[in-house]
């Protein structure tokens, strides 16, 4: 994974190459030479993120069957209503 760094005014100079260096890792963009944002590619993002994973996938996971999870049961009172 390769880092690279480059300035707001580099970004918009050529934005094509800084979507090439995201391929190959991580682009810092800096503002008055400090770091403020991260250009990543989506699928890094998604990945980092843990948003790619749908509720079956987790619901499929290794060893979650093993998990002793008992939860106690729910006791709902209802009340009765007068509607006249």
């Amino acid at each position: 994974m390769t880092i690279t760094t480059l300035s707001s005014r580099e970004l918009n100079h050529d934005v094509s190459n800084a979507k090439k260096a995201a391929r190959k890792g991580p682009v810092i963009i800096t503002d008055r030479g400090k770091p403020s944002h991260v250009l990543l590619t989506y699928e890094e993002f998604q990945r980092l993120s843990g948003r790619s994973q749908s509720l079956v996938d987790g619901l499929s996971m290794p060893g979650l069957s093993e998990i002793n999870f008992m939860p106690s049961r729910v006791e709902i009172k209802t009340r009765g209503v007068d509607l006249s």
